[in-house]
């Protein structure tokens, strides 16, 4: 995770942070996001019912694809140096585009859309996240995540 002074966050805003690795969506995932929320709909967990629907597959949860997000943006996303603490200050919007079906490898792309001081020694940063479906024209989601950084 690349970490800057906090006079130079705001140099960041607008700026591509690249992409995350890729991530495969396998269904042992998504069996065990669907035990952790008690979400067992066979769209997500039944490969011969969901076969027959018009996705061909199972699918993973919505929520699973978007609580992926932290684990794929450590690595790009801007912090400011001397970071004691970071927290999921939640999110500004969010649209679900399509479907992650099984087997689909993931990644995220990001920018830094937005930093600032919310209160002496807490700094908000806002980015803009697209999760990229491989071999698909259309993404996953677009969201805005908001981190509450603790200097």
């Amino acid at each position: 995770m690349p970490f800057v002074p906090v006079a130079q966050l705001k140099d960041h805003i607008g700026k591509d942070l690249g992409h995350s690795d890729w991530l495969e969506v396998d269904q042992t995932r998504i069996d065990q996001f669907a035990e952790c929320t008690g979400d067992h709909q066979f769209i997500h967990v039944d490969p011969e019912k969901a076969r027959q629907t018009p996705f061909g597959s199972t699918i993973a949860h919505g929520f699973l694809s978007l609580s992926l997000m932290p684990m794929l943006m450590e690595d790009r996303m801007i912090l400011p140096e001397g970071l004691k603490m970071a927290v999921n200050y939640g999110l500004d919007s969010l649209r679900f585009i399509q479907p992650v079906k099984v087997g689909s490898r993931v990644r995220l792309g990001l920018s830094l859309t937005d930093a600032h001081e919310k209160n002496p020694g807490q700094w908000l940063l806002k980015a803009r996240v697209v999760m990229e479906i491989e071999g698909q024209e259309k993404p996953a989601y677009i969201a805005e995540p908001l981190t509450l950084c603790f200097v």
